[in-house]
């Protein structure tokens, strides 16, 4: 796991920049683009509450503030999988509105079936669906801008010719599922935890692991890593079946937590996972980027969308507001990128 100042090198290891090393870890935390965007976060909250109190004060608002980013956190772990490999997977949504209905329509036909199980399916579906985009990319040599915009239609019309008119009521569904939705363990609601498990355990794959360090220098510099050895192939494939697992992951908890399914769920959910994976400082050109950063650009996102409409701000200016944040995460990239280069440079010619 790397950020932003930190390049991996081909093997996946961290930089051997001396002026990085010499900061200290408090340092270095302070610089990070993580902390900027919890700062960010922390003003949102802050001034939205002061215009309203019951924002962050009252027991629904403590709740939502937490639960509502927390389906488009798990969209954008995989997606910034998928963006580090130098990749960029634009199904997601629909992967996501398919399996919310596919675990709605098994509840119907089997009522009693495990809560447990559906997270299975869910997760299979959705990797079997990432499976797809995966073999296209990696083996078709097709970009995968092209081949996931293809399947963002195909699988939504799938979708539309599935679900009809007819949509999935919370009446369909278990009681036991639907708590989960609303459900909270000392505080917390369940599909944030279940969020921060996957967060964890995504973040501690990509920093500890052989494997997790090579999608990063596989999105670093492809051509050296296949000259290096590395198994290309089959980390792209990988990424996209953790992204559409992840999507379906996604679709369970949006199941979960609205109740009401119908051929537009997940719809727009493409847009705002890339947004978040680029906001939290995970380079579209790939090789660099944190899920920490991906899952703090999700809060961002969400909480700016909860806290316009508070501050009386239109809808238009909503979206150009998160517009602007991806605009500016670009430019920011691009320019760390050029200075880090230009550092490079220096230090070799003297």
């Amino acid at each position: 796991m790397t950020s932003t100042a930190e390049k991996p090198s081909v093997v996946g290891k961290k930089p051997a920049d001396p002026a990085f090393k010499k900061k200290s870890p408090l340092t270095r935390i302070f610089a990070s683009r993580e902390t900027s965007i919890a700062i960010a976060v922390i003003l949102i909250i802050a001034v939205t509450t002061l215009r309203n109190p019951t924002f962050l004060t009252s027991a629904d608002g403590f709740r939502d503030l937490l639960v509502t980013p927390s389906i488009l956190l798990v969209v954008a772990l995989g997606q910034a999988v998928v963006i580090i490999t130098r990749s960029v997977d634009l199904s997601v949504g629909s992967v996501l509105g398919l399996t919310a209905y596919l675990v709605g329509t098994l509840f119907v036909a089997f009522p009693s079936i495990p809560i447990p199980l559906m997270f299975l399916i869910g997760l299979a579906f959705g990797g079997l669906l990432g499976l797809i985009n995966g073999a296209l990319v990696a083996f078709g040599r097709v970009p995968a801008m092209v081949i996931t915009l293809g399947t963002l239609y195909a699988f939504r019309g799938i979708n539309v010719a599935w679900t009809g008119s007819n949509r999935i009521n919370a009446s369909d569904m278990p009681s036991g599922f639907l708590k989960l939705g609303t459900q909270q363990i000392l505080g917390i609601p369940v599909l944030t935890i279940i969020a921060l498990v996957a967060l964890v355990v995504v973040a501690w794959y990509l920093h500890n692991t052989r494997g997790g360090r090579e999608f990063y220098a596989i999105g670093s510099d492809p051509e050296a890593a296949e000259l290096y050895g590395l198994q290309k192939t089959k980390r792209v494939l990988m990424a996209f079946v953790f992204s559409g697992a992840m999507a379906g992951l996604g679709g369970v908890l949006y199941a979960a937590r609205y109740g009401t399914i119908n051929s537009q769920a997940g719809d727009g959910f493409e847009l705002q996972a890339v947004g978040a994976a680029v906001i939290g400082g995970v380079a579209i050109t790939g090789g660099t980027g944190t899920v920490i950063g991906a899952a703090l650009g999700a809060f961002l996102l969400v909480t700016i969308n909860r806290a316009l409409p508070v501050l009386g701000i239109p809808d238009f200016w909503q979206k150009a507001v998160v517009g602007a944040l991806i605009l500016g995460a670009i430019v920011l990239d691009r320019v760390m990128a050029k200075r880090n280069h230009q550092k490079l440079l220096e230090k070799r010619d003297r």
